[in-house]
């Protein structure tokens, strides 16, 4: 099995950074993009094996890309993962009514990043 690629969507550099540094310190192939609408390009265009979304982004929303993400024929099986830094439970309600599989609260460290990132993957077949 190939090494899993991971399409990251933060719009705030040094966190975008952070998460590419520690996805691919762990092993995994990153695409990096800083907003939301690159973030739908992105995955029609590689196919990621899963998805980070951050919820505040311009241009397009990290909610809106993932509704967009689960319309489509050929993303709407990769897995989403949320990040944001409010954890209300009527946000996380309503990422996950989106079609997101779980909700990464900010701060986060960047080993409960990767952990959570392969227990989605073991999940999904793609680890």
């Amino acid at each position: 099995m190939s090494t899993p690629t991971i399409l990251v969507a933060e719009d705030e550099f040094d966190i975008r950074e952070l998460l590419v540094f520690a996805l691919e310190f762990n092993g995994f192939t990153v695409i990096s993009v800083s907003n939301g609408k690159d973030a739908v390009e992105k995955a029609i265009e590689t196919l990621p094996d899963l998805i980070l979304l951050d919820v505040r982004m311009p241009r397009v929303t990290g909610y809106d890309a993932c509704k967009t993400l689960k319309e489509n024929e050929t993303t709407k099986h990769i897995p989403v993962v949320f990040l944001s830094a409010k954890g209300q439970e009527s946000e996380i309600k309503f990422g996950t009514a989106l079609g997101a599989e779980a909700y990464i609260l900010k701060p986060f460290s960047p080993d409960e990043l990767a952990d959570q990132v392969k227990r989605l993957l073991k999940k999904h077949n793609k680890l």
